[in-house]
């Protein structure tokens, strides 16, 4: 049977990666990843995908490169086993490898300049595919459908009171309820091609400055309302202390940054019910992905964790609810300046 930790040779020989070396990449923590050298130094991202992904995603994830690459924006690319075929399934797993694009990621934004750039490539991005007609293999449909995520957050305290850590979830879950009740709503928009899951170190960044060079890990790829994939990237890109941490806050001057930067590139197609609905749904976000790591530390199903840094996947997902909640109070503290600030720079 196939290691669940490192892809033997009959593997490597039919991804025609025979004799490469691998190194092992830690920064994400859903699919199994490394950094395949070839003898003749070529490199390649090779990675078993996480069961909760269906093989036929990587149609889409070609599909959209491909789309990409036309319109000269830099972006991984599969690359085609000694087959042929985008991806390999072999002893009950699903291999692929992609295109290595040089450069850097990060955790948290480093300056505005890095803030200004990812926005300018996000926009890029959703403009190459604002007039692409493509139907996903995979839809994520509901991804981010926050009474769903409340109503499981909901079934879980029903479901685990039991559960060793659930009084301390039980009183941040609470907390969660309360806000998600004092939400605004989102304006109606159309729904768009995105990337799914923008947050920073899904950017790499050129070595030598602040240049955002291209969108990685493309598993999300979906379709949803604009304003809802820029709340992702800036709860993401403007908290300034960390996914995991409790004090979290929201950095308006990486925001305007950002800001700054998308609506640069996003002009030809972007309207005004889009940008108007911004900073809502930013916090919206950071409630629902609240809502989302709470419900794992009682379920314990669906999020990767840290163990270097944590005991269980339930005090991870504990200290990032905590830090999403928060995030959330900060940008509902800062709001109107927030929106305030859109308006100065889309409204021109």
């Amino acid at each position: 049977m196939e290691s669940l930790q490192a892809p033997n040779e009959t593997t490597l020989a039919r991804l025609g990666l025979s004799g490469a070396s691998l190194t092992p990449l830690e920064s994400g923590l859903i699919n199994k990843t490394w950094l395949a050298e070839l003898a003749d130094g070529e490199r390649r991202v090779l990675q078993m995908l996480n069961p909760i992904f269906p093989a036929a995603i990587n149609e889409d994830i070609d599909a959209v490169t491909r789309r990409l690459a036309e319109r000269g924006l830099v972006t991984p690319r599969l690359v085609a086993t000694v087959d042929g075929a985008l991806w390999l399934e072999y002893c009950g797993a699903v291999w692929r490898q992609l295109s290595y694009v040089p450069g850097e990621t990060v955790e948290r934004v480093p300056s505005a300049a890095h803030a200004r750039e990812a926005g300018a490539l996000l926009g890029r991005f959703h403009d190459a595919l604002a007039d692409f007609q493509y139907e996903f293999a995979n839809a994520r449909l509901g991804v981010h459908d926050l009474d769903g995520h409340v109503a499981a957050l909901a079934a879980a305290l029903a479901a685990h009171a039991e559960h060793r850590e659930f009084a301390a979830v039980e009183s941040v879950a609470t907390e969660i309820l309360e806000l998600r009740a004092q939400l605004p709503s989102l304006p109606e928009t159309p729904d768009r091609n995105v990337h799914g899951d923008p947050k920073i170190s899904n950017i790499v960044f050129d070595v030598a400055s602040p240049r955002a060079v291209c969108l990685i890990d493309l598993d999300t790829l979906a379709r949803m309302p604009v304003a809802l994939e820029i709340g992702d990237a800036l709860r993401s890109w403007c908290n300034a202390s960390g996914e995991d941490s409790a004090d979290a806050r929201f950095d308006t001057a990486l925001f305007a940054a950002a800001i700054e930067g998308y609506a640069a590139t996003s002009r030809a197609f972007i309207d005004e019910a889009e940008w108007r609905g911004f900073a809502a749904a930013t916090l919206r976000i950071a409630v629902e992905l609240a809502a989302r790591f709470c419900t794992d530390a009682l379920a314990e199903s669906y999020f990767g964790w840290d163990p270097e840094r944590y005991a269980s996947a339930s005090a991870h997902n504990l200290a990032r609810a905590r830090g999403q909640l928060a995030l959330a109070r900060d940008i509902a503290r800062q709001r109107a300046a927030l929106e305030a600030e859109i308006e100065r720079t889309f409204a021109v």
